[in-house]
């Protein structure tokens, strides 16, 4: 089953031992349960880690939804195998680690917040740039940040490459080359083309946070930990 909620009815008609038939009275006599709860409505939803059960049989056991924070360091490669550097997925001491994939990558040398999952709808709603939610970087540049970057990021850079300009973007000002920038998309290498605009290299890049998610001040570079229940209904 993949990763989106199905109806219950299709899910058990997709089982080669049930016929729609079979499956209208399963419901109607409430002998199948998702989650440990009996149902009878067809259009009660099965998702991917959803326990389902027809009298005492199993017929899924759902699996654990696993969110994990992880502070990226330098030198890692945002991919779940690669076979010439070391993947953010080898920093993770876990079982089944193939089972998880990563929300929102970053380039090999930008540091900060890595989101790890299993729960692809979940990392959709991070990511997806429909939901604006923020990506908030901590960037340095090689030469001074002009004043005038800020409003150019909020009307939007134009990527000929693509044909677009990007969705308004906040940029404050921490230093002469130091600034904080939000964005709510993850274009190709959006940061440093952002700066590139003006030709000023980005010559540090941090994620400090992915819409309401802050990275962990207590995570030295490597180190990750499990997201809390609350982080969790954040997004």
């Amino acid at each position: 089953m993949n990763r989106f909620a199905m109806r219950v009815d299709r899910f058990l008609s997709n089982l080669p031992r049930f016929n729609r038939q079979q499956v209208r009275v399963l419901l109607v006599e409430r002998r199948v349960s998702v989650d440990g709860v009996a149902v009878s409505d067809p259009h009660h939803e099965v998702r991917e880690f959803s326990r389902v059960c027809v009298d005492a049989e199993v017929l899924q056991a759902g699996r654990a939804a696993r969110y994990f924070m992880l502070h990226k360091p330098q030198g890692c490669v945002s991919a779940t195998s690669e076979p010439q550097h070391r993947t953010v997925l080898d920093l993770l001491d876990e079982p089944d680690k193939d089972e998880l994939h990563i929300a929102g990558r970053l380039d090999f040398n930008t540091t900060g917040l890595m989101l790890i999952t299993n729960d692809g709808q979940w990392s959709r709603r991070l990511t997806q740039p429909q939901t604006k939610l923020p990506k908030v970087y901590l960037v340095q540049t090689e030469q001074d940040i002009g004043p005038h970057y800020a409003a150019t990021f909020t009307a939007g850079v134009y990527f000929a490459f693509e044909d677009l300009t990007t969705q308004p973007a906040d940029l404050q000002l921490l230093g002469p080359r130091t600034a904080r920038l939000s964005i709510i998309e993850g274009r190709y290498h959006q940061v440093k083309r952002m700066f590139g605009h003006f030709n000023n290299k980005v010559t540090g890049l941090h994620r400090e946070r992915m819409g309401p998610l802050v990275l962990d001040p207590s995570l030295a570079p490597g180190e990750y930990r499990a997201l809390s229940e609350e982080e969790i209904r954040q997004v």
